[in-house]
């Protein structure tokens, strides 16, 4: 079983990093992706932390300190690539890692800005039928994925699904309703997915929101396990 958890931090983490890597390491992950990552002293801390607890293998997005960026660590080794060169408006939003099995992308789509990372992530789909994608989109679908229809950006959903990607939370729950990000209104959204080439859909053996995290505070964003096996 291989367990993958993608999750949003929240600003690099702040003075929850302490709480944020405890309970990283406390879930067994074999692979972890973070959105909101930070370089400098936060990002530092919590890259020390998990190196010394066995997820040596690491890539980040490259990016300015205290500009938000994707980070991947992993006990188990990969090939990374970068796509900076895809991305001039955010080229450190995207990171991909090459395991034996499937491709893993962490991406952190800024929210409400003009940018193309989508087209990037619809034209990696179209190549490549062994990809997970995961990570904070800042979108969904409308009416779906919140009760409204503020989304950006959200027909690329359809546009992916086209690529015969899924939805692997909606693939385990169907029509059951969750959000992962709330307002201080109280709104939700489900602003957080993971998508998955149709090929891996058998090997899906979980995957759910982890919204204890976000309720004790320790991100704004629930975070999302993914767990792979026969």
């Amino acid at each position: 079983m291989i367990k993958i958890i993608s999750w949003n931090i929240q600003q690099g983490g702040g003075s929850r990093i302490a709480d944020i890597c405890d309970v990283l390491v406390g879930s067994g992950a074999q692979i972890i992706g973070l959105q909101e990552f930070q370089h400098g002293p936060s990002g530092e801390k919590i890259r020390t932390y998990l190196l010394r607890k066995g997820y040596i293998h690491q890539f980040v997005g490259m990016a300015d300190s205290k500009v938000n960026t994707v980070l991947i660590a992993s006990k188990l080794p990969f090939d990374a690539k970068h796509f900076s060169a895809s991305s001039k408006t955010f080229p450190h939003a995207i990171v991909q890692a090459s395991f034996r099995a499937f491709d893993l992308f962490v991406c952190y789509l800024p929210h409400k800005k003009k940018h193309t990372l989508f087209d990037l992530m619809i034209e990696e789909m179209a190549k490549n039928d062994r990809g997970i994608f995961v990570g904070d989109f800042n979108s969904g679908k409308q009416f779906i994925d919140q009760k409204g229809d503020s989304f950006w950006y959200s027909e690329y959903f359809e546009k992916m699904e086209d690529r015969q990607y899924v939805d692997a939370w909606r693939w385990k729950h169907h029509d059951l309703k969750e959000y992962s990000w709330f307002s201080h209104q109280g709104n939700g959204y489900r602003y957080d997915h993971i998508y998955v080439h149709k090929n891996i859909t058998p090997v899906i053996a979980r995957c759910d929101y982890e919204h204890s995290w976000r309720l004790k505070k320790r991100s704004d964003h629930s975070a999302m396990v993914l767990e792979l096996g026969a």
